[in-house]
């Protein structure tokens, strides 16, 4: 998946968050008020978090603070929505309902207070009817605090988390907490829903929870709920149970209870629905080897209420299908998120793949497992798009030539599959997407023995692209390239999305024993690899997938294969063509090159702003594209020849410029790239674990002196507010069957009210729960 930073959460550009400079005393003003007294009798269990901030440095905490203004963008929908059908209509109503019905799952996946602060945010719209300036003359508060609470919200509502969806950072509020405590104390509902949060909205005293990560190294994480003693090789030693017994860990949480541990499954119902079910009605089991007899036990129902709620709108998406593929998978999904079986989610990710050339497009589910630490449990995301043709006829004549494209990649047949399955790729206009994040192309399904044998789908969301912010800076690119970098970076992007989702993430065969004696390849005359010159000796055990192998590092190490075959494959000028640059001739000083040189720009600045994304104190990488990107940068800097380098002036790096060769794009450029990429791919294919970490740890590795202080110091001084998206709503008449479409104005209240209106869950039934 290619995420969205600039134009995207996760490829060639990216726009850093940004804050107006603020002295220290401020700033430990505004993060050390007293402590409210209230709070100390929290709804949530164990004992109010404290959150005085004297432990961290005022200069370090500024880069928490939630974004001044955020950038507040509408996701612009109403004129492909209206060209739809009736039945289309509704069939993408109850899609969008399904996908924000799972909204709570979000926050919870996210942190303890996450789902209290929706809830605290959306009670005060519902307790002032929108009317924001009489809820301020309540509260007694200024209009400078008003603004910071409205910034948060809408930042808050944007990443459906108090955690940075890209870089998984805590943000706080600007203003003091007194300003939230006054709000709160305007309705009872409020004040419930903040003393929930337990003083954690503005808590910053323990560093290590201002992250999202393993909890033994003092991170947060509620993929492992009320389990902070939880250690990493317990979750990897449940992880392989799991694995052993054929229990798929993507709708999954785990949690420690005394000597034993509890699954918890998403499911509507409490207990397996079936006899044979994933793996049987069993439920209780024992460890072995480092939690050898010791109890583990599945658990049914974790978020029950959504995921009934879910089901029921996902039936009705499948009663309003226009085929029986659409129907058939819908019916899956509702088999799925009823009973907890993500056999039935396999099964609705095939049909997914049959549905072919759709007007409205989706997906849904437990999708993407960038958040969770460990890497292979995932995230709730659901979308609803609208197919636009125009576009998508770019896309299918890249679908045509991705076989003979594939063909030049870096090495042989026998590490390619034996037949490319030509998969849909449209671009769409997206209505709905519920998660904590909108990126900006998609390849899934992830499941590898589904996409090896079976094919996959591709998707660009076009109003995701072409969404901008206004008065946009950028930092990085010299004075002489701005005019070409603005022209064309658009068109760089859609090119390299394209690339990156169809022949990215859709090339590669995984050598495998698919079971017990069974080879997908010759294993008595095993392929040569081009790394090492000789025949391989390692390749996938029965079972094994590629995440499982790769763990943690998986995420990363993909989205950069996809990239660098994306920067592999746009040196080929036919392939511009296709997007209607060029003649298809090699030509690095015309309209094609421009797109070239632009696609080649953007990824070098996205790998330089990559870095506000990594933590100076635990040495670590918060997000996967980032820490991928920052890699390719050093791919570009170690070609040699000139072909790129970082110009600076003086010692603290400012007005620091990216230089770039344009003329040896394709040639030492794409060379550099080929090498880089032939390692990444032939280390996966043949689950070389030890080879492929140890390297792509080394390119991702950070200097902490030059380019973790001195550089990130740079990055961190010109990051700019990301964007948050307002999304539309869809309202279904039950007399005249007829779905209309509300917008939202592109502010913090309007994203504040859109969200309102959906109308998710009775705010009282939740305070009391």
């Amino acid at each position: 998946m290619i995420p969205l930073s600039c134009l995207c959460r996760g490829t060639t550009s990216i726009l850093l968050r940004g804050s107006k400079s603020q002295p220290a005393a401020s700033l430990a003003r505004q993060l050390s008020f007293p402590r409210p007294p209230y709070l100390a009798n929290s709804l949530r269990t164990g004992p109010a978090r404290l959150h005085y901030t004297t432990k961290m440095n005022a200069q370090d905490l500024k880069h928490y603070l939630a974004d001044a203004p955020p950038s507040v963008v509408r996701l612009e929908i109403e004129k492909h929505f209206e060209a739809l059908n009736d039945q289309q209509k509704r069939y993408a109503h109850f899609i969008s309902r399904a996908s924000f019905e799972g909204t709570r799952v979000v926050l919870r996946q996210v942190s303890p207070e996450s789902e209290p602060i929706f809830d605290f945010i959306l009670s005060l719209h519902k307790s002032c009817g929108g009317d924001w300036e009489g809820l301020q003359s309540k509260a007694g508060i200024s209009d400078e605090d008003l603004d910071h609470f409205f910034n948060y919200a809408a930042q808050f509502l944007g990443n459906n988390g108090n955690y940075k969806s890209f870089g998984d950072a805590k943000f706080i509020p600007r203003c003091p907490e007194s300003a939230f405590a006054a709000l709160a104390a305007t309705s009872p509902e409020a004040q419930k829903f903040y003393e929930a949060t337990g003083g954690a909205i503005f808590s910053a005293d323990k560093p290590g929870l201002l992250h999202l990560g393993y909890p033994d190294q003092g991170h947060m994480s509620t993929y492992y709920p009320n389990s902070p003693d939880i250690t990493q090789s317990e979750i990897e030693a449940v992880s392989a149970f799991m694995e052993k017994r054929g229990l798929l860990p993507e709708n999954t949480r785990l949690t420690k209870k005394g000597d034993g541990y509890e699954i918890l499954i998403a499911s509507a119902y409490n207990t397996p629905v079936h006899a044979d079910g994933d793996i049987g009605r069993q439920t209780q089991f024992f460890g072995d080897g480092i939690l050898a007899g010791k109890p583990i036990k599945l658990v049914y129902g974790d978020h029950s209420k959504e995921m009934m709620a879910i089901s029921h709108y996902t039936l009705k998406a499948a009663e309003n299908g226009e085929n029986e593929n659409q129907q058939q998978m819908y019916d899956a999904y509702t088999r799925s998120f009823k009973s907890g079986s993500l056999l039935e989610f396999k099964e609705s990710q095939r049909y997914w793949i049959r549905d072919k050339g759709p007007m409205v497009e989706s997906n849904i589910g437990f999708i993407e497992t960038y958040r969770d630490p460990a890497g292979i449990r995932g995230e709730w995301e659901g979308f609803a798009a609208v197919v636009n043709l125009e576009r998508t006829r770019a896309f299918g004549a890249l679908v045509k030539a991705a076989p003979s494209l594939i063909r030049l990649l870096p090495w042989s047949e026998d590490f390619e599959k034996d037949k490319f399955l030509s998969p849909d790729f449209t671009s769409l206009e997206v209505l709905t997407f519920a998660g904590s994040g909108i990126p900006a192309g998609i390849n899934i399904p992830n499941y590898d023995d589904i996409r090896q044998t079976e094919g996959f789908k591709n998707v660009s969301l076009g109003n995701v692209l072409s969404a901008k912010a206004p008065n946009e800076k950028i930092p990085f690119i010299a004075e002489e390239d701005l005019e070409v970098y603005q022209k064309y970076r658009d068109s760089a992007f859609e090119v390299q999305v394209g690339l990156h989702e169809l022949t990215g993430h859709g090339c590669g065969k995984l050598l495998q024993e698919t079971s017990p004696g069974a080879f997908n390849f010759d294993e008595r005359n095993p392929p040569i690899s081009p790394i090492t010159k000789k025949p391989v000796t390692t390749w996938y055990k029965p079972g094994q997938t590629w995440g499982s192998v790769f763990g943690s590092l998986a995420g990363a190490y993909e989205e950069c294969r996809a990239e660098l075959v994306a920067m592999f494959l746009s040196c080929e000028f036919p392939v511009l063509k296709i997007f209607g640059f060029g003649d298809g001739s090699s030509d690095i000083n015309g309209e094609a090159g421009d797109v070239l040189y632009a696609s080649y720009l953007s990824m070098a600045r996205a790998g330089l702003a990559a870095l506000e994304m990594w933590d100076p104190k635990s040495r670590k990488w918060g997000q996967a594209h980032s820490q991928a990107r920052f890699s390719i940068l050093q791919c570009f800097l170690q070609a040699g020849n000139d072909f790129c380098k970082l110009e600076y002036q003086g010692d603290d790096l400012k007005g620091a410029v990216i230089r770039l060769d344009r003329s040896k794009i394709p040639t030492v450029g794409r060379k550099a790239v080929g090498q880089y990429l032939q390692k990444l791919h032939i280390y996966k294919a043949t689950a070389d674990v030890d080879a492929g970490t140890k390297f792509f740890n080394g390119m991702t590795n950070v200097d902490p002196e030059f380019w973790g202080k001195k550089v990130r110091d740079e990055v961190l001084a010109n990051k700019q507010p990301r964007k948050v998206f307002v999304q539309a709503n869809t309202f279904f008449d039950e007399e005249t069957k007829k779905v209309t479409l509300k917008h939202y104005d592109a502010t913090p209240q309007g994203m504040i009210q859109s969200w309102a209106e959906r109308d998710l869950v009775d705010l009282e039934a939740s305070s009391t729960e």
